[in-house]
């Protein structure tokens, strides 16, 4: 048993060594990359794709699996895995958890598939980007249709029992179907929308203009490096880049890479992105010794991964304790741009509530409709019922349909994510269980670490970050999310702790 898992190790080291190397190649795409440079880097990120598949497929793999006595029906019933399998510590039942898993996965796809998906998806962002900037969806659409028919078969060689889109999903929040999903955003919608009436239909007006006045890129980003530094950002271990869409990715276990991108009239844009990609970076930083290294080190889930940096960013960093003790820096730093501006004025500001065409920019009551566009899209484009020629005016029926405003540019529409130029389908709903995560998360630190908000008012952060080392980054995907959240909070997933979260705070906001 030690050997196999000893040889085990050593193939999944082996695979770890390459996804940083893939990793370095898709970060150098997007930050630094000559445009010219783009069919020879989608070569190498589709061989290097290749050779994962190849370690991860080996025979030797799955000999050793039917030697321990793991198989598909270990997966739906612990019990039913081999008595050799029973005897193991938690970390190492983990590890064959999450190795086998990965196994059976890429098992089922053809080497040929993986290199195309691979390639496609690297020529896929160049197009994306071009295609952006002009604010052109046909540039981009050509790439798109491929990157659809190869997830499509990608979804059938995968398997599923009800639905195209299940391994998908499963690929970024595993064990999670598309119904439960359909339940959750249901329960959303049916709480939020009296809440977003009583916000628009509220007496007090705020003054978003204020975000919008000229912030010197130059001052945000000195601004932004000193939060990321109080937030316990290590810059032995990571830095702080500008990419076309914002994103963290892990290179080693210390060497975190950040991005954000900055808007001179529109400051919301560069700090909240900077404050996001860390919540994502400090979990990556977080992970105990025992499984750096490993497949282990890694979100157990986009759902638990996006709690971490919606937790940062919204229930933190748009809070008022948080402005409360960085606003002064704020206002000395931007003096001419803010002089006449309030700490109350600048904090209703930041939150105000207004349904808008970005969904980064978007306020945390908003937000998740703007989620549930992109779902009911990539589900109608895996299912076949949505033509890609067809998205534009698909995404500006949805966008008026859930938030009453129609975009007249793709850039500001259809165009706006990078996901689907990723060949990302199925990764949106994660955005949303992150937010579900993050208040519940939050709630029971407040409950833990009763003066949280005065710790914050005082500038020390250390204590949130404290806690969701111990509670949450430490474990990596030793433990799946469901088990994690009730291990963490004693419940399963429960939207109403958001659904509270928003109305105590905007009600204090608005005024309702």
């Amino acid at each position: 048993m030690e050997d196999i898992i000893k040889n085990l190790r050593k193939i999944d080291s082996d695979i770890q060594c390459l996804i940083y190397t893939r990793s370095l190649l898709e970060w150098d795409q997007e930050t630094y990359m000559p445009g010219g440079a783009i069919d020879g880097r989608a070569e190498q990120i589709a061989l290097i794709e290749s050779l994962i598949h190849d370690k991860i497929t080996n025979p030797k793999v799955g000999e050793s699996f039917d030697k321990i006595g793991i198989n598909d029906n270990c997966l739906a019933d612990p019990k039913s895995m081999g008595t050799h399998y029973k005897s193991l510590l938690e970390l190492e039942k983990s590890f064959l958890r999450e190795m086998y898993r990965e196994y059976r996965r890429n098992i089922r796809l053809p080497k040929e598939l993986v290199y195309k998906i691979a390639k496609q998806t690297s020529l896929a962002q160049a197009k994306w980007v071009e295609a952006r900037k002009a604010s052109d969806f046909n540039i981009f659409a050509p790439n798109l249709k491929t990157l659809i028919q190869l997830t499509i078969q990608k979804a059938d060689y995968l398997g599923y029992e009800k639905d195209r889109y299940e391994p998908l999903l499963d690929e970024y929040e595993p064990w999670v179907k598309p119904e439960q999903i359909d339940k959750i955003f249901s329960k959303l919608s049916v709480r939020l929308k009296p809440l977003l009436s009583k916000i628009v239909n509220s007496r007090k007006k705020i003054d978003e203009k204020i975000i919008e006045r000229t912030f010197p890129i130059a001052k945000q980003r000195e601004f932004g490096i000193s939060i990321l530094e109080s937030m316990g950002f290590d810059f032995t271990r990571g830095r702080l880049d500008i990419s076309a869409h914002p994103f963290t990715t892990t290179l080693g276990s210390s060497d975190i890479r950040l991005t954000t991108r900055y808007n001179e009239n529109y400051f919301n844009s560069g700090i909240f992105g900077i404050i996001h990609e860390c919540g994502h970076g400090l979990y990556e930083l977080g992970f105990s010794k025992e499984i750096q290294g490993t497949l282990l080190a890694r979100g157990t889930s986009l759902g638990i991964h996006e709690s971490q940096s919606r937790l940062w960013e919204n229930i933190v960093g748009r809070g008022k304790s948080f402005w409360y003790a960085y606003f002064p820096a704020l206002k000395k730093l931007f003096a001419d741009v803010l002089s006449d501006i309030s700490l109350d004025t600048f904090y209703e500001a930041i939150n105000a509530v207004k349904p808008s065409f970005i969904r980064v920019e978007a306020d945390e009551v908003t937000y998740n409709l703007h989620i549930i566009l992109r779902y009911n899209l990539e589900r109608a484009l895996i299912s076949g019922d949505l033509s890609a020629d067809d998205l534009p005016d698909a995404w500006r029926e949805e966008s008026e349909k859930l938030l009453g405003i129609i975009p007249e540019k793709d850039s500001e529409g259809v165009l706006q994510d990078i996901h689907w130029s990723m060949g990302a389908f199925g990764y949106f709903p994660t955005y949303t269980l992150g937010n579900l995560y993050s208040a519940q998360f939050y709630r029971n630190m407040q409950n833990e670490i009763p003066d949280i908000e005065d710790q914050i008012e005082n500038k020390n952060l250390r204590p949130v970050l404290n806690w969701l080392k111990e509670n949450i980054h430490q474990y990596g995907s030793i433990y799946p999310a469901d088990q994690l959240c009730l291990k963490v909070t004693g419940e399963n997933l429960k939207p109403d702790y958001f659904i509270d979260y928003l109305e105590r705070k905007y009600k204090g906001i608005y005024e309702f």
